[in-house]
């Protein structure tokens, strides 16, 4: 049964009362939460070891973070660091894949993997004293056989999921509007790759790359909860003192800007969907608090501007903004979809929304969405996972540590003038508009 609007209303009022009451404790200082002692050192081929110990906490989690993604690829080779993802449980010298399935079950451990455009992470959540053998297990799979018979097979298994990609609307007109936005610039990359690239690559082409990428000076190992460091740090130098230093670095190149409209027809979608894209600050920028909280104030799932002037109104199924903070670089998406005859009054309500977005900005729509995502970073923290995962990546993106108390500071300081000057520095102008429609 689906529950009126009005009914799910009521139901977030409540829930966003008591989550509200939560982040503001919390993010007006409060350090009684899940106090943690930082620790950080690295090996002597490069490896950084860092980790949030928490002796009051019940679980502990490990991941390797290795600085490589679709960015980093060669535009031939496109897909390469997902496939490689792949091969990383396909066996070692030591494991077959069964038994590195078995093994990880067997400590009861939750374990997995992801690529993204910037990076790749291999990691494990289990009990405290299965947390050393989880972490020779992941040290072992960062070393694949990267077999010819494995690579072969697991081919057949990405094509299939870039087929299995290609049916979802979003999925497909994210890419292409991706490489219309970006260019010649490497993030205009697929993380999947494309099915010729796929074909095309060979083994010793990914066993080139693995070498220059997954290096020592390339990875950073996270660890949070319950965890002895100089353990840890010890059992790292015996499985990864032998790993290479490569320096591989990354392009810094910025993209070329071109505005561009574009629309894709296809007999298997029956909705118009449309997605912008313009630029935003990167992640190492201090104003990506504040352009985060302006995306979700525009765009967010419930209680934005485009929420109430497009899905309350019934115009639209689906209106959200999303900010993507990247390595020196960043970018806003503003996606939705709609029946077809509502198409083009979708579209002018969303640059009308824009327009207004800076002139209609209020105290309460700030304390509203700060205290939301200081909630969801918190709630996000609560296990060790959360905490790893965060970690890692802070750690790859900046080499440095900012403490969650410090983060939740930053985001509850945000102020209606720092938002004004966000978006003066980076207006919600779309460069790229791409379109899916019915042929």
């Amino acid at each position: 049964m689906t529950k009126s609007r009005q009914s799910v209303a009521c139901e977030r009022c409540s829930n966003e009362r008591e989550l509200l009451q939560i982040a503001r404790v919390r993010a007006r200082g409060y350090t009684g939460f899940m106090p943690v002692n930082f620790r950080q050192d690295s090996l002597p081929n490069g490896l950084t070891f860092v980790a949030e110990v928490d002796d009051s906490a019940h679980t502990a989690a490990i991941g390797f973070f290795v600085k490589t993604g679709a960015r980093d690829e060669l535009p031939h080779m496109m897909g390469v660091s997902h496939f490689l993802e792949h091969m990383m449980f396909k066996g070692t010298a030591t494991r077959s894949a069964e038994e590195v399935d078995q093994e990880f079950d067997d400590l009861g451990a939750e374990h997995n993997a992801f690529t993204t455009s910037e990076m790749t992470a291999f990691w494990a959540h289990t009990l405290p004293e299965h947390l050393s053998k989880a972490e020779e297990i992941l040290a072992d799979l960062l070393r694949p056989a990267l077999r010819q018979i494995d690579f072969d097979s697991e081919k057949k298994v990405i094509l299939e999921e870039i087929a299995m990609y290609a049916d979802y609307p979003f999925w497909v007109l994210y890419e292409k509007s991706m490489e219309a936005y970006y260019g010649d610039h490497p993030l205009s990359h697929r993380v999947l790759g494309t099915t010729q690239t796929i074909v095309d690559l060979s083994r010793d082409q990914m066993m080139e790359y693995f070498a220059n990428r997954y290096s020592a000076d390339n990875t950073v190992v996270a660890a949070a909860g319950k965890l002895d460091f100089d353990e840890l740090l010890a059992r790292l130098s015996q499985h990864c003192r032998g790993w290479n230093t490569t320096r591989p670095g990354r392009s810094s190149m910025l993209p070329t800007y071109a505005p561009r409209e574009f629309t894709l027809k296809s007999e298997s979608v029956h909705r118009h969907y449309m997605l912008m894209l313009c630029p935003a600050p990167s992640q190492q920028d201090d104003q990506r608090y504040a352009a985060s909280i302006l995306a979700q104030i525009l765009g967010d799932a419930e209680g934005s501007r485009l929420y109430w002037a497009l899905i309350e109104t019934g115009l639209a199924e689906e209106a959200q903004t999303q900010y993507d903070g990247r390595d020196g670089l960043g970018d806003f998406l503003i996606y939705t979809s709609c029946s077809s005859e509502n198409a083009m009054a979708v579209e002018e309500v969303i640059r009308r929304q824009i327009e207004e977005l800076v002139g209609s900005l209020t105290e309460d729509d700030l304390e509203r969405v700060r205290s939301k995502i200081a909630t969801a970073v918190t709630l996000h923290a609560e296990l060790p996972a959360g905490r790893m995962k965060r970690l890692g990546r802070v750690w790859t993106y900046s080499g440095e540590y900012r403490a969650l108390d410090v983060e939740l500071a930053r985001i509850n300081a945000v102020t209606l003038e720092d938002l004004r000057r966000v978006h003066a520095a980076f207006p919600f102008r779309p460069v790229v508009t791409g379109h899916l429609t019915p042929s």
